[in-house]
């Protein structure tokens, strides 16, 4: 073995060990870890009492703690463990490790545990974080749904928490459409929680990725929710909010990618829910609103990735130049007139009305009533009822 892959794999020892140490997101654990690298910061927490001293920005008692997990990590079990689970420990410097989670800066994730055969870097450039409530209405279970196949459908990774509600459906819209899914979990990648989505989490890894911050056999706690939202906020393009409180953890993931420059984007609902209250007032700071995955796609995609024109359907009334128009709106809906009474009606000359009553009668708007005109009183032959052709 070569000494430069000596190194390599203390260091990724030494990190795995420290998944045990460092809460997620722990700002003051990163920036030792950056001054110091993950084995000489693991020495410093394991050796004798008096080599922790040198640690600063961290109380005794603190310090105590830190060094009573460190003496209690074992990185060789733990990496054996998501082994047996077809897993891998990613960290920085890896050819798999997604250079986005950098721009955390010292509360990047010391490193990923992972389960799923796709490369985690590749997979993360071209993805979406759809989040929202735990305990979702039947419209934002199926917009959520909707949004996860048509991302898939259109080549872009759906990432989400894979929590109740909103996560799980996105995560089920996206493995219906036969596409790409990823779950960042608050626990270890080899427990299932919720225990409710076991079997959806056991496709995700088999399908797509399930990835974590916890080394194995770790539960969630209430913190390691809010902090992993960080985490799926600065992996993916943009997130995607459907549904929300006034105080959520879909909020958190919003306002995390907001801070890092990713797109934010709200689903809005009926303005009398009090579940689509947070996407709203994220909607009326700097959240965009997508009703779709094609305008999802505009804003993190490509350029040339625009979503097609909206806009209602063509009726023949709206084929017709503005002359012709005004002498169709001359006609009453019911009833007749006579030539002179449409002009003056249209505000135009006899001989033009009469020559636009004719035209119009021959593409099936009007018809002749004795010496006047009326509005066509039976369906054209594409089922448009035409009066005055509305």
């Amino acid at each position: 073995m070569s000494v430069r892959a000596t190194v390599l794999d203390a260091e990724r020892r030494a990190r795995a060990a420290l998944t045990r140490v460092l809460e997620p997101g722990d700002e003051r654990g990163g920036r030792w870890l950056r001054e110091l690298g993950a084995v000489e910061l693991l020495r410093r927490l394991s050796g004798p009492d008096g080599r922790g001293a040198v640690l600063t920005g961290v109380t005794a008692a603190r310090l105590a703690g830190y060094r009573l997990r460190a003496a209690g990590a074992e990185p060789d079990r733990d990496l054996a463990a998501v082994d047996a689970v077809g897993g891998r420990f990613v960290c920085p410097g890896d050819g798999e490790w997604p250079s986005q989670l950098d721009d955390l800066g010292d509360a990047r994730p010391v490193g990923l545990w992972v389960r799923g055969v796709p490369d985690l870097r590749l997979w993360a450039l071209r993805s979406v974080a759809v989040v929202g409530a735990r305990a979702c209405t039947p419209y934002g279970a199926h917009m959520a749904g909707t949004l996860g196949a048509g991302l898939a459908e259109r080549g872009w990774v759906v990432v989400s928490g894979a929590a109740f509600g909103v996560d799980g459906a996105a995560h089920r819209g996206a493995l219906g459409a036969g596409g790409a899914t990823l779950a960042v979990l608050a626990c270890g990648v080899d427990v299932a929680y919720p225990r409710g989505h076991t079997e959806l989490i056991g496709r995700i890894a088999e399908q797509g990725l399930v990835i974590g911050e916890l080394p194995p056999a770790e539960h969630p706690t209430r913190s390691r929710f809010i902090l992993r939202n960080r985490v799926i906020a600065a992996l993916t393009r943009g997130t995607v909010v459907v549904e929300a409180e006034y105080r959520s953890g879909s909020l958190v993931t919003a306002r995390s990618a907001q801070r890092l420059g990713r797109s934010t984007m709200g689903v809005p609902g009926p303005a009398t829910s009090g579940l689509s209250a947070g996407v709203h007032e994220l909607l009326r700071g700097e959240g965009v609103l997508v009703t779709d995955a094609a305008e999802v796609i505009e804003l993190v995609g490509e350029m040339g990735d625009l979503a097609p024109a909206r806009r209602g359907p063509v009726l023949p009334r709206d084929l017709l130049d503005p002359a012709s128009a005004r002498v169709l709106d001359a006609l009453p809906r019911t009833g007749g007139m006579d030539g002179r009474d449409v002009a003056r009606a249209a505000g135009t000359s006899t001989d033009e009305a009469l020559g636009r009553l004719y035209e119009l009668h021959s593409l099936g708007f009007v018809e002749r009533e004795s010496d006047g005109w009326r509005l066509t009183r039976v369906p054209t032959h594409n089922g448009d009822v035409r009066r005055g052709g509305t």
